[in-house]
């Protein structure tokens, strides 16, 4: 079925036709062509800041299934206590150092002029506030052993964690780091931020599975 086509007006689409009939060659990309002019894709920077984004999660998560199955790291540490210290103090060394690496990769990266406005600085202070609470109160909320996927070490919670921040969002901690990211590249005024919460959104799906919050310990 067509749409009707009035006599002072220009052929209609077919209704029913969906996106093929779109005629692509007309739609208006300046905004899109500005955005890609500012994003620096092959930098090695930013590569390097992507590769750090990506490698952390999988990392630990391979690592903490690992552990769960043979009980490996807490052998040979002698104590599933002390290996989780050890594999915390690991992940916080990988997570500094992916700070950094975005850090250098966005003041690497052109600045864009629609970002270079009084507000968007000022967002981007709000933002990393908000970030930053959220993961400083999810980590009080879990202690250090259930911030760092003690429980893959046989170190349960006693109760379920249903205070603040969970009670907003079941992963504070990868959402708070996705704020922080975004308002930092707000303040310096860059494209990739883009980029960046397209992949932060993304490994939030890929780890939350493996970092619940709520398991209980066994009575």
């Amino acid at each position: 079925m067509h749409c009707k086509v009035g006599d002072n007006h220009p052929a209609l689409l077919d209704c029913c036709g969906g996106l093929n009939n779109v005629d692509y060659s007309k739609m208006d990309l300046t905004l899109l062509e500005a955005f890609l002019k500012h994003i620096h894709v092959y930098d090695s920077r930013l590569c390097i800041a992507v590769i750090a984004i990506l490698f952390n999660p999988l990392f630990w998560n391979v690592v903490a299934r690992w552990e769960h199955r043979t009980r490996r790291l807490s052998g040979l540490f002698g104590s599933p206590y002390l290996a989780c210290c050890c594999l915390g103090f690991v992940i916080i060394l990988l997570n500094i150092y992916r700070s950094h690496s975005m850090t250098v990769a966005m003041k690497a990266q052109a600045r864009w002029e629609v970002m270079e406005r009084t507000e968007v600085f000022y967002a981007g202070i709000g933002l990393m506030v908000f970030g930053t609470l959220l993961v400083v109160s999810s980590f009080l909320a879990l202690g250090f052993t259930g911030t760092f996927l003690g429980d893959y070490f046989g170190i349960l919670m006693d109760e379920k964690v249903t205070g603040f921040p969970f009670n907003i969002t079941e992963n504070p901690m990868y959402w708070g780091s996705t704020a922080n990211y975004l308002g930092l590249a707000l303040i310096v005024g860059v494209a990739v931020c883009i980029i960046i919460i397209i992949i932060c959104h993304d490994l939030v799906h890929i780890s939350s599975p493996y970092t619940e919050h709520q398991l209980l310990k066994e009575h």
